[in-house]
């Protein structure tokens, strides 16, 4: 009798046991409702600046700026990248408000940053609107990757073009004069009205 009553109480101790770890493992189940979105935007990192671009534009803190914190857009959830939106688009304004290179203050790279910021201000005005959709949000980010790898494409190409213009020994900015040329009558003209005179 004995052992059979402390069989009995080891068989309810482990009956017990075990059915309290299941009813953890339900509670955590249950807890757990917050749904995230495992959908990253991913994009190829697009154009980068060149060394004498990247060298010149050292010591502009505001594109440095934009220039590091961009990076995470190129691997980001739809959730972080909408988190994050504002703060982008803070420091896109800041960035074509103060240029301050001067061979970057032509209008056509001012024109660039302020496609730029216009992106941005949408994808800021998709986190606040509650019926949005992924697919739109991954293109909006994509299209700021784009428009980001295009103002450094166009720095790039500025100081191509003035590295060129420095390795000539021409001055390609001032027009040269050419002479004209006296003008050569062409011989048989010559020979034909000539004869026909002496007729």
């Amino acid at each position: 009798m004995k052992y059979i009553f402390s069989l009995l109480v080891v068989i309810l101790f482990l009956n017990y046991s075990c059915n309290r770890s299941n009813g953890i493992q339900k509670e955590s189940k249950n807890r757990d409702t917050l749904n995230i979105s495992t959908d990253r935007i991913v994009n190829r990192i697009g154009e980068t600046l060149i060394p004498d671009a990247k060298k010149a534009l050292d010591s502009w803190e505001e594109y440095n700026t934009v220039d590091d914190f961009i990076i995470k857009f190129y691997n980001i959830s739809i959730m972080e990248a909408l988190i994050n939106a504002e703060e982008l688009t803070e420091l896109v304004k800041l960035m074509r408000d103060t240029i301050r290179v001067d061979k970057l203050d032509q209008l056509n790279v001012i024109a660039r940053f302020n496609v730029l910021h216009n992106e941005t201000l949408r994808l800021a005005d998709m986190a606040n609107i509650p019926s949005i959709k992924d697919e739109e949000v991954k293109e909006e980010v994509t299209k700021i990757l784009e428009l980001f790898s295009a103002v450094n494409s166009k720095i790039n190409t500025i100081y191509k073009a003035s590295a060129l213009q420095n390795s000539l020994e021409v001055d390609t900015e001032i027009p040269v004069k050419i002479k004209k040329k006296p003008e050569i009558k062409d011989a048989r003209y010559i020979n034909r009205s000539t004869s026909s005179r002496k007729q």
